[in-house]
């Protein structure tokens, strides 16, 4: 299969489906696609990001060599907000090691203070960070202050995202 092709072909759950049924967990098709996810062209990384997301949620493991690049893709003013989306989505399911813990926080927290990024993006960051506090006690304070701070000022899928959080926070005593 010609990746880049049937990522231009069109965008439909039909074709990403298609393209992660072949992807399956091959890490060599898995890094083409992700070539295509990094090539910086916007159409073409646009459509890459649904079957990297879906690919991931079946084998997680094939995200590994990807984490700093990732990272980087999410601080890049420049991408796309689906893609960040699509990365951040990822990054609320899967166990991320230790070493990126400190610079997913800053970018998340960054996310959900923003006047600017999607309320998508911020739902998906409030849950990344949520699942870090379990981890990072202290963080749980200022995660708690900043969706009490943006409460007026946010739309109906943060607030949904943030009373949960605000829920479970306060059942664990934080």
């Amino acid at each position: 299969m010609n990746l880049k092709q049937e990522l231009l072909k069109e965008h439909s759950k039909s074709q990403c489906d298609k393209i992660v049924a072949y992807i399956g967990s091959d890490k060599q098709r898995f890094a083409e696609l992700m070539d295509l996810f990094f090539s910086g062209q916007y159409r073409l990384t646009q459509r890459a990001a649904w079957p990297f997301s879906y690919c991931l949620q079946h084998h997680p493991e094939l995200i590994s060599p990807y984490y700093n690049r990732l990272l980087d893709s999410l601080l890049d003013s420049g991408l796309h907000e689906s893609v960040r989306r699509n990365i951040l989505r990822v990054f609320q399911d899967i166990v991320i090691p230790a070493k990126y813990h400190g610079r997913l926080m800053s970018c998340c927290f960054e996310f959900i203070q923003s006047n600017v990024v999607s309320a998508a993006i911020k739902a998906f960051s409030l849950t990344v960070l949520y699942h870090l506090s379990e981890k990072y006690k202290e963080i749980r304070p200022e995660l708690k202050l900043i969706i009490e701070e943006r409460w007026n000022v946010e739309k109906p899928s943060f607030h949904a995202r943030a009373k949960k959080i605000l829920k479970s926070l306060e059942k664990s005593g934080s």
